[in-house]
């Protein structure tokens, strides 16, 4: 079950493309916990999941990995990938050996 969406955009030769990432509820099985995710990137859908030993760790691990795949991405190297305005960040924690990439709000709120 989906249980948060967020659209970015990415602006290639002055034309908006929406990015769509979606998160699912942690699921219990086989005594871990896992949070589904995916980002639909112009060239391809990216979709994983992380694990966690309770469903909280599932959750905030997910959200790393959506910050990290989108931090790391060449979209965002162009500097043509954003939320609400370009420059802000995206809203997703990245791990500490990516902090330093945070740009905007996500600079200090993560």
């Amino acid at each position: 079950m989906k249980i948060a969406h967020r659209t970015l955009t990415f602006t290639e030769h002055n034309k908006p493309i929406q990015i769509q990432i979606s998160i699912s509820a942690p699921l219990h099985a086989e005594g871990a916990w896992s949070c589904e995710w995916s980002i639909g990137w112009p060239h391809g859908v990216r979709a994983s999941r992380a694990y966690g030993v309770d469903s909280v760790q599932a959750l905030r691990l997910t959200l790393e990995m959506i910050g990290a795949e989108l931090y790391s991405s060449p979209y965002h190297a162009t500097g043509n990938l954003y939320f609400e305005k370009p420059g802000d960040g995206y809203g997703f924690p990245v791990p500490p050996n990516l902090r330093d990439l945070l740009m905007g709000q996500d600079k200090h709120s993560f």
